[in-house]
């Protein structure tokens, strides 16, 4: 057991009367005790069993102590008498499940039985059991192919039980076989269930917005009763409540609401009803404030309290201050002032139209005893319920017992953590010392290199200037980030779960054994060389101009906050003249609504009253507004306590947007520099991001009849082939441009489109600055985020950024395009696996996996194009003019046969 583990587990005894406010389902993922023998034989039961050897105590996974068959079989026969058969296990208090872990039956090599596919139900007090359905209503869940492979799978939504039972779903002649683990963390709050009104449905510009309770495991009619649903999933809305972190839901998905028209009393009233009597200190509930839609954090919660009986008289009232400035969700804490009670009823009061709430959580402390710390006992009733048994009292008597244990708990503890952060300490020293005699080596290997540079530059120097800045460019497109982008995830924070192949190395440890990977670093130890010679005025382009190559970002720490400064931020600097960029008067600017949070600041959405007067006139490709109405603009924002850093990197990002000129790519505006804070104000299409606009149309089965729908073919919310590929080719005409100017996009993906009349496209790079798609980014070692689902594999495992890289991030987008954007690509992969998938690309054995081929692609499309910008071979991957002219080829062949 790690360190943090330990710390944890320690905290829970030593602070036996509190309790956690929330609960985070990333990190709430600890094995339960199913392989570690924390839960035991009794606890552990089933509705059957095919022998002795194969009781329901042998259906531990990963675990064969050679008494049984090593696995739980249910008797078959039963089947034919309607009983359905299960494993159940007794967790012996509420515990928050956010994964499960199947496996066959081993048996020493002898066994072949599993189950291919299982059924979860769940019960929190024994009597009201639930079938788990995910997020999507599908009850049914994938198992296993093979008895030996462990096969895990989230739930989505988390469960909260005591008790669990596994259903195998087979034909009843086939013999199954299970193990199982259970993974999550103890439920602290003691939420039992909680009442509320259903939630309502809002209609805001012709969307409609279902802010129901969706996974309410209770009863749900007009109001819900007996269950627990979207307040206590762990998962708290974003900002705007149109939107969803979870990736495929529907506006409001996240939030419960109502409306106070039908509330004639302006208020809400929910009960809470926990496992025993509590002493509660406070709740913390997650609102939406977003005001210029009508929606408002509450205006008063008013809690009444019931330990047994009736509920008491006084109430405890908490009026939270108004916020007409900021519209983002927050976090609201009501105290309730140390009362007792086993349940809670509060009455939220409407300050709007529209009250939207995303999760309810509780501190607290038991009242008399504490069943989460108290150790299990042999015999104990398996039904009986947390806080029912006599036994767990607390015996003031062995106080002092308690605290010697604890302080030796302590000293014990600190003696662990001196000895590993001992032993890291001489890891560090024996990395450098092997890192020093490994730069030794490249120096010498290094002059040799200089040396014969300086002689093929003397001998052919007019012949090696194209190739040169070729291999500059690519060179230092790729090399800053060496190492960086192969790093791992750091130290987990719990026990690594994800089943991965014997063999996996994580990517900073996987690059250090590739055979290739001594003489990359020679060969980019050597293209440095002469990138300084060549900045000297040494080498054969002496005097010529030089692209300078920006770091990976990294990523503020906080929930949601991500970095901003990706793609054309980071685009190398564009030799030539600059292009003038007029200040852009700020009392103009009208806010409408926030984008993210980047690198530098905040992005907001504006309407720019006036813009047309400071475009250029060679500004052909900017959307302009019709009769002098305001335009829509994207700004970019600098924190006023930016240090001198930032404040130049932002300076020279507008330097490098005012030189871009194209019709597929984000136009800067304007500028407001004159005081602080920093603006620069680029276009925002009228139709948003290209993912969100695709995720709501369908594909037409035909091909367009009218004159209309040959113009726009986009009717409604059905989108033709025709019209996919011609974002397509616009897309790659963007890149061919900026791929002339060797740009390297480094985030291309449809989430970094923008969308405008005629479904013209846009590539900008706003993506990784919002919430939305904070999903789609891999967090490196804590400090930066990478788009590894779209990256090629030489970008993950070496950190080489080229325009080869930008030509596979182009295939992974038109795979988006052709599939509307409805699931993320690997989507059945954990970001794990997709790192691990990339070194399947580097050994090319063979079992690396693809994208599969969408269902309306051609198989042209998909065998001469997107596989070949898979290519593993770099120097193999189509150019994006050579990209751009298969696609318009691909179009002039469906219009001919239009």
């Amino acid at each position: 057991m790690g360190v943090v583990p330990i710390r944890h587990h320690f905290l829970l005894v030593l602070l036996s009367a509190a309790a956690r406010s929330q609960v985070n389902p990333e990190m709430c993922r600890y094995p339960l005790g199913m392989t570690g023998g924390q839960i035991l034989d009794e606890d552990i039961s089933a509705s059957s069993q095919w022998s002795e050897s194969t009781a329901a105590r042998f259906g531990r996974l990963d675990f064969d102590n050679g008494d049984g068959d090593g696995a739980w079989c249910p008797d078959v026969m039963s089947e034919s008498d309607g009983l359905k058969e299960y494993l159940q296990v007794d967790l012996r208090s509420l515990h928050f499940l956010t994964l499960v872990g199947t496996q066959g039956r081993h048996a020493d090599g002898m066994g072949n039985e599993f189950a291919q596919r299982y059924r979860i139900r769940y019960s929190r007090d024994g009597t009201h059991w639930v079938a788990w359905q995910d997020r999507k209503g599908r009850q049914v869940i994938e198992g296993n192919r093979n008895p030996y492979d462990v096969v895990l799978k989230d739930l989505e939504p988390p469960i909260i039980a005591r008790y669990v039972r596994f259903m195998p779903v087979t034909d009843h002649s086939m013999i199954v076989c299970m193990r199982v683990e259970l993974y999550g963390c103890q439920w602290l709050d003691g939420l039992m269930w909680y009442s509320a009104p259903e939630g309502h449905q809002m209609i805001y510009r012709g969307l409609d917005v279902y802010l129901n309770d969706s996974v309410y495991d209770g009863v749900a009619s007009d109001r819900l009763t007996k269950g627990l649903g979207l307040l206590t999933d762990g998962t708290w809305g974003l900002d705007d409540f149109l939107h969803s972190p979870i990736y495929g839901m529907w506006p409001g998905y996240d939030y419960v609401g109502w409306t106070n028209k039908s509330f004639p009393r302006g208020y809400v009233e929910m009960v809470f009803d926990f496992d025993h009597v509590r002493n509660f200190t406070s709740m913390k509930v997650h609102c939406s404030n977003m005001f210029s839609r009508g929606v408002k954090l509450f205006r008063q919660a008013s809690c009444f309290f019931r330990s047994q009986g009736e509920w008491e008289g006084e109430p405890v009232s908490f009026k939270p201050p108004a916020d007409r400035v900021s519209q983002g969700a927050r976090f609201v804490t009501v105290p309730l002032g140390g009362r007792t009670a086993s349940a809670i009823k509060c009455r939220f009061h409407f300050s709007d139209l529209w009250m939207l709430i995303s999760e309810v959580a509780f501190q607290s402390g038991s009242a008399v005893y504490n069943t989460s710390l108290t150790p299990r006992k042999r015999g104990h009733p398996t039904n009986a319920l947390p806080g029912e048994d006599p036994t767990h009292k607390v015996d003031d008597s062995n106080t002092r017992i308690l605290i010697g244990c604890l302080v030796a708990i302590i000293a014990i503890l600190s003696a662990i953590i001196v000895i590993i952060l001992w032993r890291q300490v001489w890891q560090k020293m024996l990395e450098k010392a092997s890192r020093r005699m490994l730069d030794d080596e490249l120096t010498a290997r290094l002059a040799v290199q200089t040396q014969a540079f300086s002689f093929l530059r003397s001998s052919s120097s007019s012949s090696s200037t194209s190739s040169s800045s070729e291999e500059e460019g690519e060179e230092e497109e790729g090399g800053g980030r060496e190492g960086e982008g192969g790093g791992s995830s750091g130290s987990s924070t719990y026990e690594r779960i994800f089943p991965l192949s014997a063999d996996y190395q994580e990517p900073s440890r996987l690059i250090r054994k590739l055979p290739e990977f001594a003489q990359s670093a020679e060969n980019l130890s050597a293209s440095r060389s002469a990138r300084l010679l060549l900045q000297q005025g040494v080498g054969p382009d002496a005097g010529a101009p030089h692209y300078a190559e920006a770091d990976i970002i990294s990523l503020q720490d906080g929930p949601g906050s991500a970095s901003s400064c990706s793609s054309i931020a980071a685009f190398s600097l564009l030799a030539g003249r600059e292009a003038t960029v007029r200040e852009f008067p700020r009392d103009r600017l009208s806010f409408q609504e926030k984008l993210g949070e980047g690198q530098f600041g905040e992005v907001h959405l504006c309407e720019a009253e006036g813009m047309q007067d400071f475009l250029d006139e060679d500004a052909p490709s900017v959307e302009r507004s019709s009769g002098g109405a305001p335009l829509l603009v994207a700004v970019k924002t600098l924190r006023e306590d930016a240090n001198k850093n930032a404040r130049n990197d932002f300076l020279k990002e507008i330097r490098i947007m005012s030189r871009l000129r194209d019709p597929n790519i984000v136009r800067l505006l304007a500028v407001c520099v004159d005081t602080d804070p920093l603006c620069m104000i680029t276009e925002y299409m009228e139709n948003g991001d290209l993912n969100q606009f695709l995720h709501q149309l369908q594909l037409g089965e035909g091909p367009p009849t009218t004159e209309e729908e040959v113009e726009e073919e986009v009717v409604g919310n059905i989108v033709s082939y025709r019209k996919l590929m011609s974002m397509a080719v616009q897309i790659a005409s963007g890149m061919k441009y900026l791929s002339s100017l060797n740009f390297v996009h480094r985030d291309l993906a449809t989430r970094n489109c923008l969308v405008g009349r005629s479904c013209t496209i846009k590539i900008a790079d706003f993506g990784m600055s919002r919430n939305l798609y904070r999903g789609d980014y891999y967090r490196i070692q804590g400090r930066a985020v990478l788009p590894i689902r779209w990256m090629s594999w030489e970008s993950i495992l070496l950190g080489k950024f080229t325009m080869a890289s930008d030509v596979w991030a182009f295939a992974v987008t038109l795979w988006e395009i052709l599939t509307l954007c409805q699931e993320q690509p690997y989507c059945q992969f954990s970001d794990e696996q997709v790192i691990e998938n990339t070194g399947e690309f580097f050994r090319d054995q063979g079992k690396q996996v693809y994208l599969p081929k969408p269902a309306c692609c051609p198989g042209d499309v998909y065998t001469d194009l997107m596989l070949s910008c898979w290519r593993r071979n770099a120097k193999q991957r189509p150019s994006f003019q050579e990209i751009h002219c298969r696609l318009m080829e691909t179009q002039r062949s469906m219009l001919a046969s239009a």
